[in-house]
């Protein structure tokens, strides 16, 4: 493309999008500060500033490639991801029993997070090729198919979070593609028959975190703490909030992993209702400029995409609230651009970057 059409493609940018995922990410390091406290403040900022550069500089980057030349390489993309998933479980770093990073250098990156992106990428790729079979069940059976490798890899990890989060995406863009909804609620009927043989593969602790989510007292000062705290945190912080650094729960480390999963307790005790709301509004309006592009794509492919990342973050955002507020179990999911961690924010900005792309190449609205 000449560099008057990438300016010309440039002007299309849906600013509004733009514009409210810059915004997510300022509160971001601003609630981040409060919550780091005890981590210190400076070296966790100054690294998630760090990394909200360089995921900006990805996020303009994907939007300069027209998106449809990743449809050639998407299955390629997606193998590599699944060699990321294997050589982490053998030579990953361990982490609370864990194995999520590999060690590159001064960096570590969780595979599991690329996995959003690119199998995204390798399902949009089958879809569209395969759209005059949508309403086949060998259509729908195929797409679930090429999305357990990478379930289970991360499932194994153990990653419960990230791996459950797959399968409503891979749902939502058999949806978008016109798969029979029979054949999917005989997916979802199917998966729901398994649960009893899915729970023989679920650690200890996860089984616990289960029971701490249908009743969180029976162990309080166990599984059962940080959600208690997480809910006091949210509560205490009334209408307005205690303001920023004012947060007992938070400054007084009542609160457990309120840099990462939890820091939308942070939000509310220190911003308090109304704080907690406006976040909550962006979120919904990143999500709304994202069905509509959705709406308005023309073709399959792109559809396809959007649809892919929209569900990825509209669940991971409706998951991480869910659970500090004690509506959902707890699972080990980020808030998207909020949360502490490169990988993470680094793979949600690709994604934005691939929503702001094919926005810029499909009709105005």
């Amino acid at each position: 493309m000449t560099h008057a059409g990438v300016r010309e493609n440039m002007n299309k940018i849906d600013k509004v999008l733009f514009f409210s995922v810059l915004a997510i990410l300022a509160i971001g390091l601003a609630v981040l500060y409060s919550a780091s406290k005890e981590y210190g403040h400076q070296n966790i900022v100054l690294r998630q500033a760090f990394w909200i550069l360089f995921g900006i500089a990805l996020m303009l980057a994907v939007t300069r490639v027209d998106y449809q030349r990743f449809i050639s390489i998407s299955y390629t993309l997606y193998g590599i991801n699944i060699l990321l998933l294997v050589l982490v479980l053998f030579f990953g770093r361990v982490a609370g029993g864990a194995h999520r990073w590999l060690s590159l250098g001064a960096f570590n990156i969780q595979p599991s997070e690329l996995a959003k992106i690119t199998l995204v990428l390798a399902l949009s790729a089958y879809m569209s090729r395969r759209k005059m079979d949508a309403a086949k069940i060998n259509f729908t059976v195929g797409a679930f198919l090429i999305a357990l490798p990478a379930f289970f890899l991360i499932l194994i990890e153990p990653d419960l979070g990230t791996a459950l989060l797959l399968l409503p995406i891979t749902l939502a863009m058999l949806f978008v593609s016109g798969a029979r909804i029979k054949h999917l609620a005989g997916l979802i009927f199917f998966g729901t028959l398994s649960l009893p043989v899915f729970w023989n593969f679920l650690k200890d602790y996860q089984k616990q975190r289960i029971f701490v989510f249908i009743n969180p007292d029976i162990d309080p000062l166990g599984s059962g703490y940080t959600v208690i705290q997480s809910k006091i945190a949210v509560g205490s912080g009334g209408l307005f909030g205690k303001g920023w650094l004012g947060g007992t729960q938070n400054q007084l480390n009542f609160l457990p992993e309120r840099h990462t999963d939890f820091i939308f307790s942070v939000v509310g005790e220190e911003w308090g209702f109304l704080g907690a709301l406006a976040l909550v509004l962006l979120y919904a309006l990143v999500i709304y400029r994202g069905a509509k592009i959705i709406e308005t794509t023309p073709d399959m492919y792109g559809r396809l995409m959007a649809a892919g990342f929209v569900s990825f973050f509209f669940l991971q955002v409706v998951i991480n609230i869910g659970m500090t507020i004690g509506f959902l179990p707890v699972v080990g999911l980020t808030l998207p651009l909020i949360s502490y961690g490169g990988s993470s924010l680094a793979a949600t900005l690709v994604c934005v970057g691939f929503l702001l792309n094919i926005g810029m190449r499909r009709p105005l609205f």
